[in-house]
């Protein structure tokens, strides 16, 4: 059996999004290219999903979101979420993939 490639990354990189959401498409878009390229954990969150009503009441409005983490053995570094770092609606792969090389560092 083969380990994931994910498991080798330092970054996990969580996409809050919500259905019908043209940026949400454009950003997950985004994030696929890159993953494609560049090995890192990728979770996509609905914050409309029951149990995500933490994230719809801070991101409902500013969908998408994106948090990169910095991970140590499949775990994030940080608490939680809401220590990571972000980027807002509309973002290109260079910015994501500076952001995950940040988070790996």
């Amino acid at each position: 059996m083969f380990p994931s490639r994910a498991l080798f990354s330092q970054a996990r990189l969580t996409l809050f999004t919500r259905a019908g959401c043209g940026l949400c498409d454009n950003a997950k878009k985004t994030v696929v290219q890159l993953h494609q390229r560049r090995p890192f954990e990728f979770v996509e969150t609905y914050i409309d999903e029951p149990g995500n009503k933490k994230w719809k009441d801070v991101y409902d409005f500013d969908v998408p979101v994106i948090h990169v983490q910095s991970v140590e053995n499949g775990l994030p570094k940080e608490a939680n979420l809401d220590d990571a770092r972000k980027l807002f609606h509309r973002m290109t792969e260079e910015e994501v993939e500076q952001l995950v090389a940040d988070a790996e560092k």
